[in-house]
């Protein structure tokens, strides 16, 4: 009885799985057949086309311009009397005493020289305003050669660069003017100071 019960058992689970596996087919399969439609794929490939590039030829260096032509030498001016020999101009003369002393101390007589020149701080209040001008500056250059008494003269515009060109010019330095061997001073030197802004 027990074994009849088995088996009945068995041949029941066999039908069981047996039938759950056609009707799990039957959902899985798809009822339409696949047609064919005609196209075939194509694989794409991508090449990427290098350019040759043709090595620049070398640029030649130019070549260096020819030498300067020298000017031709002065003729020689012309012999009147026709032997042919060149005429010079004649040199200076230097006016001296009978026992060979120059006159006046010739050699030693010369005006003043700029020697050391001092550009002017620009102002701040003109600079941040935009604004420029000139000063006219007249001074005198001392037996030592340095700078005394300096004035403003003229000024454009006035109030803005006089301070400046002041303290600039009292720091110039000069060559002493010589006369007869001796140094003096120079009255009325003039000095134009411009104040511009670059750019």
């Amino acid at each position: 009885m027990m074994l009849l019960r088995y088996t009945s058992a068995a041949v029941l689970g066999t039908v069981a799985t047996l039938g759950l596996l056609v009707l799990m087919r039957s959902v899985i399969a798809d009822p339409m057949p696949v047609e064919d439609d005609g196209i075939t794929g194509e694989d794409l490939v991508f090449v990427r086309v290098v350019e040759e590039h043709q090595p620049e030829k070398k640029r030649k260096k130019p070549e260096p311009p020819p030498p300067p032509v020298e000017p031709p030498d002065r003729p020689p001016r012309p012999d009147p009397s026709g032997q042919g020999r060149e005429i010079l101009p004649p040199a200076p003369v230097i006016p001296t005493l009978p026992d060979g002393e120059l006159i006046g101390n010739y050699m030693d007589d010369g005006t003043y020289l700029p020697i050391v020149r001092v550009q002017p701080t620009y102002p701040r209040r003109a600079l941040t305003r935009g604004i420029e001008g000139w000063v006219l500056v007249e001074f005198v250059v001392t037996e030592t050669g340095t700078v005394r008494d300096p004035v403003v003269l003229v000024a454009d515009p006035p109030g803005f660069f006089e301070r400046a060109a002041l303290s600039a010019v009292v720091k110039f330095k000069y060559k002493p003017k010589v006369v007869g061997g001796k140094p003096i001073a120079v009255f009325g030197v003039r000095n134009r100071f411009v104040f511009e802004m670059e750019g």
